[in-house]
């Protein structure tokens, strides 16, 4: 039987980041995944390390270490960095008033308004009437998030000799005896990153922190006629949305005015994301639901709702929707993410918000870190 250092429950980004950081420094690993291969949150969502726009203080600076992360990692296991930066959109003079105060922050450096003429170059396909002003930056990164996650997956695996369990559920964690139905797993730590599985392991402790789910609806849409984006694309209701801007004072305004003109879309959480895949087709989205248990099923009203924006911000005629998908994640009401430890030997690892591949590497970090003592 090999012994392991550290055993990571949960093949996502979240716990792919803490193998990581413990290989990086010499760790023996083991990840445990209950399915064959990584399928929530993961692997759908837009692939979009977004850094500009997250909370400020530990969100937002966790993001732009997680960014650095994703480029070393991106270069090192082959995976095509899709797209580079971020335009966001503003039709509304609101908003414009949201822009100039975010750039005034910290987390305004090296980005700036631009014009239309500007915006268009970077996105071909905007609409004139969508952009009384933009907001460039450079910071975020884009990759295929279905294809990525099992890319560092192998790049692990193939750099630092990580081990997989496949389709191996994990029904106890006391290091060094992690317990599966396939047998025992010796590892003197272990960190748990199961998601939004609130009733597997740890289940009191996870209850502590209040946590939900959040589903949200996305889809892909191709467009007639081949075009080339250079950026990912928001707009105001992204100002909306977004705590980096939402919670500035000058963003009070906004959200009235979206409230009482976007109602349908803020009632149903829709703020407008585009990413493009190397196809030419684009990742569309999205919405937020919550309930400790969220139905499966997609509304044709909120994918209306979010192809209405789409449409709005984006001159794509005869542009037709490809997929359509659910995804969930774990959400909390007063926190974005949490780290509980239950023994010295063990952490529990959660994302409360849509930002796990955005933060997970720098999170990675952090635990591993304190698990093991500052010094690499």
């Amino acid at each position: 039987m090999t012994h392991y250092d550290l055993a990571v429950v949960g093949a996502g980004i979240v716990g792919l980041a803490h193998a990581l950081a413990a290989a990086r420094r010499g760790k023996r690993v083991v990840v445990l995944e209950r399915d064959v291969q990584a399928n929530g949150a993961s692997v759908r969502n837009f692939g979009f390390v977004t850094v500009t726009g997250q909370e400020a203080g530990d969100c937002w600076e966790k993001a732009r270490r997680a960014r650095d992360v994703w480029a070393e990692v991106a270069a090192a296991a082959k995976i095509p960095v899709l797209l580079n930066g971020l335009v966001l959109t503003a039709r509304l003079s609101e908003s414009e008033a949201v822009i100039d105060a975010f750039l005034k922050t910290p987390m305004g450096e090296q980005c700036r308004r631009i014009d239309y003429p500007e915006a268009l170059d970077f996105v071909p396909a905007l609409r004139r009437e969508a952009v009384a002003t933009a907001l460039y930056s450079p910071h975020e990164i884009r990759v295929e998030s279905r294809t990525a996650i099992p890319l560092v997956a192998k790049y692990l695996a193939e750099r630092y000799g990580v081990d997989y369990r496949w389709q191996t559920s994990v029904t106890s964690v006391a290091p060094p005896v992690i317990e599966t139905p396939a047998g025992i797993v010796e590892a003197e730590a272990a960190v748990v990153c199961a998601g939004d599985d609130f009733n597997g392991l740890f289940p009191g402790r996870i209850a502590a922190y209040g946590p939900t789910r959040c589903k949200l609806q996305m889809l892909r849409v191709k467009p007639a006629a081949p075009v080339s984006f250079r950026t990912a694309v928001q707009s105001d209701l992204g100002l909306g949305r977004y705590l980096g801007y939402s919670l500035l004072p000058e963003a009070q305004a906004l959200k009235a005015r979206l409230d009482a003109e976007w109602t349908a879309h803020r009632q149903n959480g829709i703020h407008l994301i585009v990413t493009q895949s190397a196809d030419g087709s684009f990742v569309v989205g999205d919405s937020h639901h919550y309930a400790p248990t969220p139905d499966p099923f997609a509304s044709e009203a909120v994918d209306r709702l979010i192809l209405d924006e789409f449409d709005a911000v984006l001159d794509l005629p005869s542009r037709t929707v490809t997929e359509r998908w659910v995804g969930t994640y774990a959400s909390a009401p007063d926190r974005w993410r949490f780290t509980d430890r239950p023994s010295d030997a063990v952490r529990i690892s959660v994302v409360t918000a849509g930002c796990g591949a955005s933060t997970a590497f720098a999170i990675g970090e952090e635990t591993i870190a304190d698990l093991y003592g500052d010094a690499s």
